[in-house]
């Protein structure tokens, strides 16, 4: 349903969001992921998170959409390790998505120095350092 895509009746609310991401690892037959999750994939990962976070070893979102649709209480019911990863160059969305999930019980923040919305692209090898440190400290 963005850019020149057509709106997606079976991915229309976040059950059916986390109906089909489930659906996906399960076809894949993966055991407990880290979630990646940049910018728009928020609208998948986080209504994921909240419902199914105990399938997932990690989540790391990127400056998410979304995460205003979610109280603080519900952040504070998940217990996946996070790392909350954001361009401080992203002034607006990444800003805004720090003091939702700060709410998550076991994150860690990881800010990029003159990295945009998407840091990854803007610093690649400080995104990849601070995801494998990340990924290291996960069991």
């Amino acid at each position: 349903g963005y850019g020149d895509s057509p709106p997606a009746e079976m991915v229309a609310t976040a059950q059916t969001r986390v109906a089909f991401l489930d659906h996906i690892l399960q076809e894949l037959d993966i055991q407990r992921p880290v979630l990646v999750s940049p910018s728009m994939s928020g609208r998948f990962a986080l209504p994921f998170l909240l419902v199914q976070g105990d399938q997932l070893a990690g989540f790391v979102p990127i400056a998410p959409v979304g995460t205003k649709d979610y109280t603080a209480e519900q952040y504070q019911q998940v217990q996946t390790p996070t790392l909350i990863l954001y361009g401080d160059h992203d002034t607006s969305l990444g800003a805004q998505a720090l003091q939702s999930l700060r709410h998550l019980p076991r994150h860690h923040v990881a800010v990029l120095h003159d990295a945009g919305h998407a840091c990854y692209m803007d610093k690649p090898e400080d995104f990849h350092r601070a995801l494998l440190g990340f990924l290291r400290q996960l069991k």
